[in-house]
């Protein structure tokens, strides 16, 4: 989507805030014994509360309000009967339509008590994120994405998972650019262009650099050796910046 009215910004901004404060209050929710599922049910009854409707939910039938994954799975997790226990990694995604609008928000936790090495994980995923977004303009090679993504992930020891990736939104919850992959890609000629709506979400694995679906046909996992993290913003890209609105209100 290329953001052309101020009635375009101001629905991207609600159901960016929308699903921003909906991954904040389900993250403070996270106990040990809770499932996924009623995790996200708590997320589901939040978005319909705030008017929104789940964004997998509505573009794919997928059997669930939000992907919630626990530790080798990377990405679209789906709620099951599965009990969340004290040092899991757990990836939630929020993703919702509203008005027309979608915006997408994700981030991963560490139900305490956490380890150290966990921790580290999380924090250079997110250093990876806002390194990228630091280098959203108008004109610039899309790959720069990828680019700064994979730097920050090898400087500190990381990979990056290579077949799942960024991708535009706005108008629909997958939208052009449909892939912008969390490597450099060299071959990629595509520029950014003023007023594109896209997300940035970087996958940085212990080890890892392909995910594999599951027999259920959504959940995306590595070997269980590995654990990755993911964090993501949704962004309007301006001649100069980006203007992020998945900004959660503050608690």
């Amino acid at each position: 989507m290329i953001v052309k009215t101020e009635a375009d910004l101001t629905g991207l901004k609600k159901i960016g805030k929308i699903v921003a404060n909906c991954l904040q209050y389900m993250s403070r929710q996270i106990e040990p014994g809770m499932t996924t599922r009623e995790l996200d049910e708590l997320g589901g009854r939040y978005l319909e509360l705030h008017g929104a409707r789940s964004g997998p939910m509505l573009t794919y039938n997928f059997p669930g309000y939000n992907c919630i994954s626990l530790n080798h799975e990377a990405a679209h997790g789906v709620p099951s009967d599965r009990e969340i226990k004290k040092g899991d990694l757990i990836n939630i995604d929020v993703s919702a339509e509203l008005g027309g609008y979608y915006a997408d928000n994700g981030g991963s936790f560490i139900v305490p008590p956490g380890k150290k090495e966990d921790q580290r994980l999380l924090s250079v995923t997110r250093q990876a994120l806002e390194t990228a977004i630091q280098a959203v303009k108008a004109h610039e090679p899309l790959n720069i994405i990828g680019y700064h993504i994979e730097r920050v992930a090898q400087e500190n020891g990381y990979t990056v998972i290579e077949n799942i990736g960024s991708h535009g939104v706005g108008r629909g919850l997958h939208e052009e650019p449909k892939f912008i992959a969390g490597y450099y890609d060299k071959s990629d000629k595509r520029k950014l262009k003023e007023g594109h709506v896209i997300t940035i979400e970087p996958f940085i694995s212990t080890g890892a650099r392909f995910v594999d679906e599951e027999p259920d046909k959504w959940t995306l996992v590595t070997g269980k050796e590995y654990r990755t993290a993911q964090f993501e913003h949704t962004m309007v890209v301006l001649k100069d910046r980006a203007l992020i609105v998945t900004i959660p209100d503050p608690v």
